[in-house]
């Protein structure tokens, strides 16, 4: 039932037009507060705190707006967007979204159970690209797309590149209904509750690597 209803919201999010409601020129001068943790171009050094370059305008504005409403609680970023109006959440979003994503790269990783780097990285692909069936994890090619190129339209985020511990940590707040912010979080909830802890950390290192 799981796989049918992913597939349903997957194919019914490719039919939507694309609604660019941002103004990126306008948004370069409301992202300042932003730059300290995430950088001027989105590409944040620090692992745990996610890139934000070209992971989708719609995406970016849901997870503002989640956070200023108090819905998504971040200590970090708790107050910052109190005085920043629904236009400007849209400007800085799309700011952000039209600056080229760079590539944080997969690493040589091992974990209980997985000795041997190759393998790990061999795992992280078959969950990106097949899921577990036997679990009842779906692909992450369905949201994502082949490339993790996500689906702009449908508010499902690019993740190729990103930091993999963000990714991890993600993933386990998922799981643990720790992030429940918003339809994008139901559906992976369903996704990291039977995901494995390495299975958690083989795909995110994947997803590090992928351009």
């Amino acid at each position: 039932m799981k796989y049918i209803w992913i597939l349903i919201a997957t194919l019914f999010s490719f039919n939507m037009p694309v609604m660019a409601k941002g103004n990126a020129a306008e948004g370069a001068a409301k992202i300042a507060v932003c730059a300290g943790c995430h950088g001027m171009d989105g590409n944040s050094l620090v692992p745990i705190f996610p890139r934000l370059s070209g992971l989708g305008e719609k995406y970016l504005y849901m997870q503002l707006k989640h956070v200023q409403k108090g819905e998504r609680v971040i200590a970090s970023m708790m107050g910052i967007l109190d005085a920043s109006s629904d236009q400007d959440l849209w400007d800085m979003a799309a700011y952000f979204n039209e600056k080229e994503r760079q590539l944080s790269g997969s690493k040589d990783i091992t974990f209980t159970g997985v000795d041997d780097p190759k393998d790990a990285l061999a795992l992280g692909e078959r969950i990106y690209r097949g899921g577990n069936l036997r679990s009842k994890v779906p692909a992450c090619t369905g949201c994502h797309s082949p490339s993790g190129s996500g689906n702009g339209p449908a508010g499902y985020p690019a993740l190729g590149g990103q930091h993999a511990d963000y990714i991890e940590q993600q993933l386990l707040a998922y799981r643990n209904g720790e992030r429940d912010s918003g339809n994008n979080a139901k559906i992976m909830q369903g996704v990291a509750e039977y995901l494995s802890d390495g299975e958690i950390k083989a795909v995110a290192n994947y997803i590090a690597g992928l351009n």
